[in-house]
């Protein structure tokens, strides 16, 4: 059985190393998703178009814009004298946000009153105005603090605080995105190639007929599956160090864990995708269809449906039930437990059994479907 493995698995290193597009497919393509995706979808905001209407016109104002305006989170891009035009700033998208400090501010701050301050802003974009929010109220709580001490130091009092909040950020202390999403990416790409060049490599079979040659040779169903998955389980190892290598140069990603884990791990989550893609590849018979069929079953799942980018815990019932038809949800987890957090197989071992299952479930269907497809 072995031998007829070793055979099978010869002919596609040999019908590969001669497809050049393929291999430029291959090890490119990952490559350039990584480099894309990781620049392109982030959640962080920064450099906020500020407008400013300050009626106030005092030196407490002014200080307090530039304490806003200091950070790159927030660009100063014009005072506004006229209340109108705050609409118009808006409309046009000169600004995100409008800062209105009323005309009694400072007078009310001294005389130890409450000041209002309102803050206009472009609530279009949801998650940006969120962001936005909560970015000028720290900065507001931070500049309101700063100046309660300074006006408690010249009255000769000492600020008193019953509870001094101090947060702690463990595994990501600048609360940066993209080492929250890179992982998502990593796994995201490589069930994408596993899936892909595994199912066209076997519907290739079928469209030029020699499928037929392999169905009456003493060759079994699992032994041609086996011997097709190796060779792809190999490039899919290189493409997964590349894509390691490639994060941690351009994104700062680490590797805080076992390494040896996160390798037996990672050939655990090809082994699912590459019986994902052969699932595929037992129903498509062109390798347009299953390029399509491939790329549909790979790519929305592993985006919408892991965690990548849209927390499971958020969705309705049904929903999540729905996301474990992506193995990507379960290597999800475990790749931020290692590469970010450091921790052991203690917090992923449920992870690794659902990703073992998984491959077994799809690994018999597509043994099945294509003992059937030869009888038939």
């Amino acid at each position: 059985m072995w031998n007829r493995i070793k055979a099978i698995a010869k002919k596609e290193v040999r019908e590969l190393s001669r497809d050049k597009r393929m291999l430029y497919v291959l090890f490119a393509f990952p490559m350039i998703l990584l480099a894309i995706f990781g620049y392109a979808i982030n959640f962080d905001v920064h450099h906020i178009k500020l407008a400013v209407y300050d009626q106030d016109k005092s030196t407490d104002s002014r200080n307090f814009i530039n304490a806003l305006t200091s950070s790159e989170y927030f660009d100063f891009v014009e005072y506004i004298n006229n209340e109108n035009k705050i609409r118009d700033i808006l409309d046009t998208k000169k600004a995100q946000c409008v800062i209105v400090f009323p005309h009694d501010m400072s007078k009310k701050f001294y005389s130890n009153q409450n000041v209002d301050i309102q803050i206009i802003i472009d609530g279009v974009d949801a998650n940006t105005a969120n962001i936005v929010k909560s970015y000028i109220t720290a900065a507001t709580a931070f500049y309101s603090q700063k100046m309660q001490v300074q006006v408690l130091d010249a009255l000769g009092k000492e600020i008193y605080l019953p509870i001094d909040l101090r947060p702690a950020f463990w595994f990501n202390p600048a609360l940066d995105t993209t080492f929250f999403l890179i992982p998502g990416l990593i796994a995201m790409i490589l069930i994408i190639t596993a899936v892909i060049s595994i199912s066209l490599s076997i519907v290739r079979e079928k469209e030029r007929g020699t499928i037929e040659q392999l169905n009456v040779s003493p060759l079994s169903s699992f032994e041609l599956l086996v011997g097709k998955t190796i060779p792809y389980t190999i490039i899919s190892l290189i493409i997964t160090v590349f894509i390691l290598i490639a994060g941690y140069l351009l994104f700062g990603i680490p590797v805080k864990g076992n390494m040896i884990l996160l390798f037996f791990s990672t050939l655990l989550f090809l082994f699912a995708s590459l019986n994902l893609g052969i699932l595929v590849s037992s129903i498509a018979d062109s390798q347009q269809v299953a390029f399509q069929m491939a790329t549909l079953i790979s790519m929305l799942p592993s985006t919408i449906l892991s965690g990548f980018i849209f927390p499971i815990e958020s969705m309705p019932k049904a929903i999540q039930i729905l996301t474990n038809i992506t193995p990507a949800k379960f290597f999800l987890i475990i790749l931020r437990d290692i590469l970010l957090k450091g921790a052991g197989i203690y917090a992923y071992w449920d992870q690794l059994i659902y990703l073992f299952i998984f491959s077994i479930i799809t690994l018999i269907l597509s043994v099945v479907i294509t003992i059937k497809s030869k009888i038939a």
